[in-house]
């Protein structure tokens, strides 16, 4: 029964994963390159849910209860770290379009430091306790067995965006623009896509997907500060390229099982080597799969 709980809290761990992996996915699959400042992203969404709360509270009063306010809060988190993305999209990243990938690489690692540093002036380095949003209850499954709220909210707000992400980029005409972008861009602006329209639109989908994983992930923890998306959007890189990086259904996979595997080892003997076997992970990939379990192979010429 232990390791059915360890399950549970591990899918719902990987759940939150795999929303930030695919904001990887999704700006590695059109631009082909990594923006580390990614998980940072999170960070804002945590300090602009803390913030929103008691504001969101206040305005609405008590007349629509606790559940409202918090998915009021999640979607104006989103919108805001949607904003955030198309702005560094914009100001970091467009002037380099056409420089050497490495170029652009540092210059994500920039912009990663930057948020980390400019939120402790910001927000202050201090931990701050997350505000409670949601009842906190267990929902008893079986002897031994229980699922906490903040998991089952984890559940449904990952399973809802990422079917509402699935369909915008399989069934729309922006999801064709994207993945027309992604196969070849000078073909697609061609076409007539309005290229840099497609690609600030990928980062405002991809932050506003890591802001809304920052609002469960602080859930999960019940506290915040200004550091605290290192770890977990390193792990979610991990996670999307154990699933295949560039590959929607690929991140979801990757986070899932990363969430798991940690979870498992948590409860185990060896848990204080709980992140040296993640990152672990992220070598052996490399090295017997590098395209990832869902990933394909592509060649590039050079």
């Amino acid at each position: 029964m232990e390791l059915t709980q360890q399950l549970v809290n591990g899918l719902s761990l990987g759940a939150i994963y795999a929303l930030i992996a695919l904001g990887y996915t999704m700006v590695y699959g059109v631009l082909r390159f990594i923006n580390f400042e990614h998980g940072d992203i999170l960070i804002v969404g945590a300090f602009v849910g803390y913030y929103l709360s008691p504001k969101v509270q206040a305005s609405l009063g008590g007349t629509l209860g606790l559940v409202p306010v918090s998915i009021v809060v999640l979607l104006l988190t989103m919108v805001v770290c949607a904003l955030l993305g198309i702005f560094i999209e914009y100001f970091a990243y467009r002037p380099l379009r056409n420089h050497p990938r490495l170029t652009v690489l540092i210059t994500s690692i920039g912009v990663s430091l930057l948020l980390e540093y400019g939120g402790q002036i910001l927000f202050g380095a201090s931990v701050k306790p997350f505000p409670s949003l949601l009842p906190s209850f267990r929902i008893s499954l079986s002897k031994g067995l229980s699922v906490a709220s903040n998991h089952l909210v984890a559940f449904g707000v990952s399973g809802m965006l990422l079917l509402v992400l699935r369909m915008l980029v399989l069934h729309t005409r922006l999801g064709m623009a994207m993945r027309a972008l992604s196969y070849n861009r000078e073909a697609a602006s061609l076409m007539g896509i309005n290229t840099n329209a497609i690609i600030s639109l990928t980062f405002a989908t991809g932050s506003a997907l890591a802001g809304a994983g920052g609002i469960l992930y602080a859930l999960n923890v019940h506290s915040i500060d200004p550091l605290m998306g290192i770890l977990p959007g390193m792990k979610a890189f991990v996670a999307a390229v154990l699933g295949g990086i560039g590959s929607l259904s690929g991140a979801a996979l990757g986070g899932l099982l990363l969430g798991v595997i940690e979870s498992f080892i948590g409860g185990s003997s060896i848990s204080s080597y709980r992140d040296a076997v993640v990152f672990s992970i992220l070598i052996l990939i490399l090295l017997l799969r590098p395209a990832g379990i869902l990933g394909r192979s592509m060649q590039e010429k050079v």
